[in-house]
Formats: C-alpha cells, structure tokens, sequence
C-alpha cells in the first residue's frame, strides 16, 4: 500500500464513479475534515472515465476467444501472519506474473493512462508500507484487495474508508454476508476483468496471487478454478493477534474518511479470525495433497529455502532451482530487516485464550518456560 498519485493520499483515487457512489449512498459522506479527498476521488473518477473505458473494450477486444486465465496459485492465510514474505520470496520466480503497484493503485487505467503515467507514480510511492517495515518498490508485489475495493463495493477496505458501517462492510466484504446472487456474481466479474488485465501486463504468465481475504473463499476460488493451488502460511496466533491489532488500527488512522474512535478494534480482530480461518480449514479439508500446502512462518524464517522447496514439491510446482538465485538475492536483500515489535498484554493473552482456544492448539507456539 502507499501514495499511488502524486499529492494524493487515499486509495480510492483510482477508484471508478460507480464504484464510489455506491460506497456513499450505502455507508454516507465523510466528514467534514475529509471532504476534500472525497471530492477528489470523484474528480479522479470523472477525469480517468474516458480512458477507464477505452482500457476496458481493448482488453475485452484482446482476451475474445482467446485462451482462459491459467489457474493461479494462491497464496492465503491471516493478515500479519507471514504472506508478504513468502509473496515477495516466490514472486522472484520468472514462471508468475504477480500484481504490480501500478495495477493497485490504478486497476482500471493500469495498461493505458497508468503505463504512460508510471514513472510519475513510481516517483510517488513510498519508501515503507503504512502497517510495517517491508520497502515498497515499483516491482514489489502486491495484494489485489484495494484494486477490487476500487473496482466494486464488495471489499472490507470500504469498512476501513467508511467504519461507521464497519461491521456490515466486513462481513458483506469478507465472506459476501447479505449479498444478491447478482452482487457476487458483478464482484466475481470485475474480478476477473481486473486478473485478465493483470495477465496482459504480465505476459501471461501463471499469475502469483497473494490476499488474506481469499482464506474465507477457497471453495469459490476452486469453483472457477478446479486446478488452482493453494499455499496455506500460518503463524503463532498470539503474534497475529497483537500484530492484527496494530494493523488496523494503522489502516483506520490512515485511510478512515469518518470518525473511529469508538471502535473496539481488538474485538473486531478476536470475531473475525475465528471465523476466516475456520472457513480455510473447511475449504481446504478435501483439496488433493497436489493443491494445497500447509506452512509455519515460523519454519519459514528459520529456514526459508527448505521450505519453499518443500512447497514447490507437495504442490507439484516445477522450476525450484532455477528460481533459487532469485530466491537467495530477494533473502540477501532483506537480511537486515526488522520486523515491527507489539506487546501483548496478559488481559490480551487472555481474550486470546479464550477466544481462539482451538487455533492456538492447531499452530500455536509453546509458552516460554518461566
């Protein structure tokens, strides 16, 4: 995530007129002290219209009876529980095309007006991502969620931009709670609209695809693609809880065009986790051994090289060791890299006790002897 325009600080400027005025009519205006990014998204919105269409029929005009998106590989498992990492390990790997800042920023306009723009807004990018340490540059790999969140309502970041409705946008956006059969079906649209472009720019490739959010979609993901794998890392609850924490409370200071001080964010954290990851654990019960791979991040930092290469093989994915210098070049680059540090505390441990009981003996980490 980042600063995706020059002097713009929101990602909904790359966000299309439809898209947004659906988002205000169902979660109301910003307030007052925000008023002037929304104006500015709109004025984003108008402005971009012409191009946004002309990139929409050309790719429509360039996919016609051409071969289907390849299966991707997914990788899923909680925010803060270690997908960056291995995103940005695997995505050293010539075989995947993976999702550029450009194409977040800008997912309607990311092969006409952002490939001409590009190096104005690769200028623009920042050094850090708001939640943590990882450097953003114009060939980091990134999540697709606030591309969607631009291009449809259905995405938990409208309950980051608008948290008076909070709530109702985790859940519609998170598992499509209260969703018309023809709301999912425009949002899988878009979707795929979004990935086909992605393609393009890609070259084709296999594409590579990292969001927390698809560890509550598996079996949707595995109903369009019957083929797709999965890549499953998880991590010490305690440390996803106190890190999850942070991260929106991050994302709310950041990105909230309406107040959000009232809200119980470490109660927001605690309801949904369970919730995800046991959709994960239902989904991915009966995928063949080939289709999906269980790591500890954990194990993963200790050893990232075996696991990866233990990955590769349970899925079937070739190619391991001609991708292994890009591997131990992206491993060189961030061997100095410190991870942001939260505290816990014991009224916390508790709540996570409680809560996550059943998680926390799946892959918790044992406590340290006194």
């Amino acid at each position: 995530m980042g600063r995706w325009l020059p002097a713009a600080d929101h990602p909904l400027y790359g966000c299309d007129a439809l898209t947004l005025l659906t988002v205000m009519r169902r979660n109301g205006p910003p307030d007052a002290a925000h008023a002037a990014t929304l104006a500015a998204a709109v004025a984003s919105a108008l402005l971009r219209a012409p191009f946004s269409l002309a990139e929409r029929a050309w790719v429509a005009w360039k996919r016609r009876g051409g071969e289907p998106l390849p299966a991707p590989v997914f990788i899923v498992g909680h925010w803060r529980s270690g997908t960056t990492h291995l995103y940005n390990l695997l995505s050293r790997d010539p075989q995947f095309g993976f999702i550029a800042p450009v194409a977040v920023g800008l997912p309607w306009d990311m092969l006409g007006l952002g490939a001409a723009l590009r190096p104005l807004l690769e200028r623009a990018l920042p050094e850090r991502r708001y939640i943590d340490n990882v450097a953003v540059r114009p060939d980091s790999p990134q999540e697709d969620e606030i591309a969607l969140a631009n291009m449809s309502p259905l995405s938990f970041y409208h309950g980051l931009y608008f948290p008076r409705h909070l709530d109702e946008n985790l859940r519609r956006g998170l598992y499509f709670e209260g969703c018309g059969p023809d709301e999912i079906r425009r949002w899988r649209g878009r979707f795929l609209h979004f990935l086909d472009k992605v393609a393009l720019s890609q070259d084709g490739r296999r594409l590579l695809i990292k969001n927390p959010v698809y560890s509550a979609r598996i079996a949707m993901l595995r109903e369009m693609w019957p083929d797709a794998r999965f890549i499953h890392i998880h991590r010490d609850p305690m440390a996803v809880y106190v890190s999850t924490v942070g991260f929106y409370r991050t994302l709310l200071n950041q990105l909230a065009l309406q107040p959000h001080a009232g809200i119980d964010v470490e109660q927001v954290v605690l309801d949904h986790y369970p919730r995800i990851m046991q959709a994960l654990v239902d989904d991915a019960a009966d995928l063949p051994p080939n289709r999906f791979v269980e790591l500890a991040f954990e194990d993963f930092e200790r050893a990232p090289l075996a696991e990866a290469e233990r990955v590769y093989r349970t899925i079937e994915l070739p190619g391991f060791e001609a991708a292994k210098p890009g591997f131990e070049a992206y491993l060189a680059e961030v061997r100095g890299y410190s991870k942001n540090r939260h505290q816990l505390s014991d009224a916390g441990r508790r709540r996570v006790e409680r809560h996550w009981a059943p998680f926390l003996a799946r892959w918790g980490q044992p406590a340290a002897a006194p």
